[in-house]
């Protein structure tokens, strides 16, 4: 069974891509959404790497419907390649799920509770911190059940900008100390500790709920900044997500 994918998944601000050649993840990048150019010269330059072995295959994951229909439009045109999946429309993402029927979940956050229980094989809580932030429950028979989403470390610190009259705008980093001893410092340290403060709070009310204490896998572009050393966190895994992937194409072709 030949596993060799060009993994796409198509975020908010960040199309992660991901070269997968005999199941084992080669290369991966993220892409700054605003530079359209830039993200198909790089898959283009990425799929050359998959066009040549067995059973080529392409999977497009997306929580940004627009800009994933010009890039399924480009990959399907420009690259042909000879599978083309998009996830949760084509394939199932292979995770059980326990929400309410009218429930809309984002292909990531499927993705990357397939491929944590794919590893851990046990109860376990995904923190994905991103443009948003998630934090979701996966019990031990690997059934997804949701969790909570809130704004980001970028987006909490843009709408403290936006949002008020004297507020400066500031980038994402790490404070200096608890006491923001200035603006700007203030700000990183009420975003940093009040989402580090959430996840700690969430893990300790779903281990209660569920009865189990689950291992804590953290993911997403801010990840290393606001979990690095943190002792609640089990692992960090960056390209979980794109590992959910390579999970959802080996089991559908398992079947």
């Amino acid at each position: 069974m030949s596993l060799n994918l060009l993994a796409i998944s198509v975020g908010n601000t960040r199309t992660r891509y991901g070269v997968f050649l005999d199941g084992k993840l080669e290369e991966d990048g993220a892409l700054d959404n605003g530079k359209y150019s830039a993200i198909t010269d790089k898959l283009r330059e990425a799929y050359e790497r998959v066009a040549s072995t067995d059973d080529p295959t392409v999977m497009l994951a997306s929580v940004n419907p627009p800009l994933a229909e010009r890039i399924e439009n480009f990959v399907t045109t420009e690259l042909s390649p000879g599978s083309f999946l998009r996830t949760e429309r084509d394939v199932e993402v292979p995770v059980g799920r326990q929400l309410d029927p009218e429930a809309m979940v984002g292909d990531d956050r499927l993705l990357n509770a397939a491929g944590a229980f794919e590893v851990l094989q046990q109860a376990c809580v995904v923190v994905d911190a991103g443009t948003a932030i998630t934090i979701d429950f996966i019990d031990g028979a690997g059934t997804f059940h949701g969790g909570a989403i809130a704004p980001g470390a970028g987006m909490m610190l843009k709408a403290l900008h936006e949002h008020t009259a004297q507020l400066p705008e500031t980038t994402v980093a790490k404070p200096i100390e608890a006491i923001g001893h200035n603006t700007i410092e203030a700000m990183r340290s009420g975003m940093y500790h009040g989402l580090r403060g959430m996840v700690r709070e969430l893990v300790e009310q779903y281990a209660e709920e569920a009865g189990v204490y689950p291992m804590i896998v953290a993911t997403g572009g801010d990840a290393p900044l606001l979990f690095e050393g943190d002792a609640l966190i089990d692992r960090i895994a960056p390209q979980l997500t794109l590992f959910g992937m390579m999970v959802t194409l080996k089991k559908a072709m398992e079947e």
